[in-house]
């Protein structure tokens, strides 16, 4: 994928220069770039000279003189240039191969770039690492990078990622640890596979890595009532129970919110998360919701009788009855929690970001509430679309609800600023 604009900051160099969507940033400096480290490394100079292939086909070439540390301003379709480095594996418990046909092509792409994960924190497994890669790295200093690592038994892990350079997972790390490349680790704990002792091996040679270690997320294998038969099976009580004792021999090693949902244990202060290094992966997520909740002080009353309604997922539901607790001592304020069950890929999945349109409906369109709060993280970054396809207009003409979208899902500020405004 070129260098695609896709918009332009308000006030930037690029809107002075009339850059505009479509347009294609062809080279910087006459070099070519592959990816987002590329175009951050050529902004660091205070003249430039950009070659530009505008929406009708002419090419521009524009010298800009700027700060040194001064961006354009433009916001590009993809974070690479290039083509994507693809994932390799056939994982196990590979959420992707749980999926029905006829959802949105993005959620079947599998990718395994180190690019991404530097920009962006997605997880990369290190199957497809070669010396180019490690050359790029090292000269350019990037990290820190987030590894899906599961296990460091090099047989158990070719093993769950299907992948025969699956067990060079260790020695790779190893690498990154000689060349200070500090990265987060991940483990999808799979029970009767990558637990118990196996779990408590990988910690261990974690552990030995020290500081090039940032964090270590543990965090359930999803299941879905589309998966394959196999040899998978769902974390119980006492498996969650039992990783979080082991975890907690570890420095840097958190389990996600839903192991501790699992083991009927509370959600651990903030000081178990540390930097809540790893909210993506749901390893603090609840915590640090609720502790900024506490932050925000409360009207008395609001101005009318008004009815709030909190569609959620199962894993937020404590959480925010907790939270409806304390906005029900507002005067003329009713606030419920709907959890939404997912009829759709089924009862084991109980977070937001996998909730359909058809279930948010069913959950909400028999309560009488005056405004639904969802998160945003239910919809496509920068949409209101669905995984499914459809949009929150589609909802909200086959609930008859009004929806307020909480944009930071770990803040409930935006929440209690709506309520002030009642």
């Amino acid at each position: 994928m070129p260098a695609i604009v896709n918009s332009v900051l308000e006030g930037s160099i690029a809107q002075e220069l009339e850059i505009q969507k479509g347009d294609e940033i062809i080279s910087i400096d006459g070099v070519k770039m592959l990816d987002m480290i590329d175009y951050n490394f050529y902004m660091k100079s205070e003249l430039i000279t950009v070659e530009i292939k505008k929406t009708n086909g002419e090419i521009e070439e524009i010298e800009i003189e700027k700060d040194y540390d001064e961006d354009l301003g433009i916001v590009f379709e993809s974070a690479v240039f290039d083509r994507i480095k693809p994932c390799l594996n056939h994982c196990i418990f590979c959420f992707v191969d749980q999926q029905p046909k006829g959802l949105r092509d993005t959620l079947y792409i599998k990718d395994d770039d180190y690019r991404l994960s530097y920009l962006q924190g997605t997880y990369i497994t290190l199957t497809n690492f070669n010396d180019a890669d490690r050359e790029r790295i090292k000269r350019m200093h990037l990290g820190p990078f987030y590894v899906s690592v599961h296990t460091t038994n090099p047989e158990l892990r070719v093993k769950m990622l299907r992948n025969p350079n699956a067990g060079k997972c260790l020695d790779n790390l190893k690498w990154f640890r000689a060349n200070g490349i500090p990265f987060h680790a991940q483990i999808v704990l799979c029970p009767g596979i990558n637990d118990g002792a196996e779990l408590d091996r990988t910690l261990s040679d974690l552990a030995k890595l020290k500081n090039t270690v940032l964090s270590v997320a543990i965090v359930p294998v999803g299941l879905t009532q589309f998966r394959p038969d196999g040899e998978l099976r769902r974390v119980d009580k006492k498996c969650a129970a039992e990783t979080i004792e082991i975890a907690s021999k570890y420095k840097r090693v958190c389990c996600s919110d839903e192991f501790f949902l699992l083991a009927g244990e509370p959600i651990p202060p903030s000081k178990y998360y540390g930097n809540f290094c790893q909210l993506d992966d749901g390893v603090g997520a609840l915590r640090m919701t609720l502790d900024d909740f506490y932050t925000h002080k409360l009207p008395e009353s609001v101005s009318k009788p008004f009815k709030l309604v909190f569609a959620c997922s199962y894993a937020a539901k404590d959480m925010l009855n907790e939270v409806a607790q304390e906005l029900n001592k507002i005067k003329n304020l009713t606030v419920e929690v709907h959890p939404v069950k997912s009829n759709y890929w089924g009862q084991d999945i109980t977070v937001a970001g996998l909730i359909t349109t058809d279930d948010l409906i069913r959950t909400v369109k028999d309560v009488d509430c005056d405004m639904v709060v969802i998160p945003s993280v239910m919809l496509r970054p920068y949409s209101e679309d669905f995984l499914d396809g459809k949009n929150l207009d589609y909802v909200k003409e086959h609930s008859n609800k009004n929806f307020f979208v909480q944009k930071n899902i770990y803040s409930l500020k935006e929440v209690v600023e709506f309520i002030y405004s009642i």
